[in-house]
């Protein structure tokens, strides 16, 4: 089974597909790191990229959100082809990107790098509701940002997208390098976001974690999708997780 078909297998008939990714190649340099990845997301979906260290997880994201410079193929989003679209414009349609090495600003304070961003479309949310989702953040809101602790610092990243009005969120690796509580706390963060309507796009290479907020899969393999199922075929589908990932 080719992999664009494997990811029409997978998507959900009834729902409103949001982005549709279609033979997306990618280059750094003379690097081709990407070869024709196919899948799509679904709005209010919790989907996830699963994968071993340079399967091309971080470049399909960048890829979207038109960070890389030469790439061809389909990338879909709300009906419009953006394969040619300058970031800022991508971030204007409701698009938000938040990267494993967060990018917290160290001359600034938490209030500060918390209000950079733009706000790029209405419905983002207010202050209030961010300290609400992370009551730590208003806590150190006068702090220098990279002197928070990691966890807080992850927060920080999060919290900075959701003030854009931005409603599909891409997640790049969130858990990386944090305590499990901190990982469990995330984890609500991301279920309470799905809830109010957000979709998001989780690349993670911990599936422990994945598998407690994911709809669906896919496996990135070399460039490509090389699988795809829904939560629900999880437990069939464990042998093959275990050959794809060392789980």
């Amino acid at each position: 089974m080719t992999d664009l078909k494997m990811a029409e297998v997978a998507t959900k008939p009834a729902t409103t597909q949001v982005l549709s990714v279609s033979d997306l190649q990618a280059w750094y340099g003379e690097s081709h790191i990407l070869h024709g990845i196919n899948f799509n997301v679904n709005a209010g979906e919790v989907v996830t990229l699963l994968g071993r260290n340079g399967a091309g997880k971080t470049t399909t994201l960048k890829s979207i959100m038109g960070i890389i410079g030469k790439r061809t193929g389909s990338i879909r989003f709300d009906n419009q082809e953006i394969i040619r679209t300058s970031s800022d414009k991508i971030a204007r349609m409701g698009v938000a990107f938040c990267p494993e090495e967060r990018g917290i600003f160290a001359s600034l304070d938490v209030r500060e790098n918390l209000l950079l961003p733009p706000i790029v479309r209405p419905g983002g949310l207010s202050l209030d509701q961010i300290f609400d989702l992370f009551p730590n953040l208003k806590e150190r809101l006068n702090s220098q940002g990279t002197k928070l602790s990691g966890g807080e610092q992850q927060m920080l990243a999060i919290a900075r997208i959701l003030r854009t009005g931005a409603r599909f969120l891409m997640l790049d690796e969130p858990t990386e390098g944090l305590a499990p509580v901190i990982i469990q706390q995330i984890g609500h963060t991301i279920a309470r976001l799905k809830s109010e309507g957000f979709t998001i796009l989780l690349v993670e290479q911990n599936f422990r974690f994945a598998s407690t907020v994911a709809d669906r899969y896919y496996i990135v393999e070399h460039g490509k999708v090389i699988d795809g199922f829904a939560n629900s075929e999880l437990s069939s589908n464990m042998d093959k997780l275990h050959t794809y990932l060392g789980v």
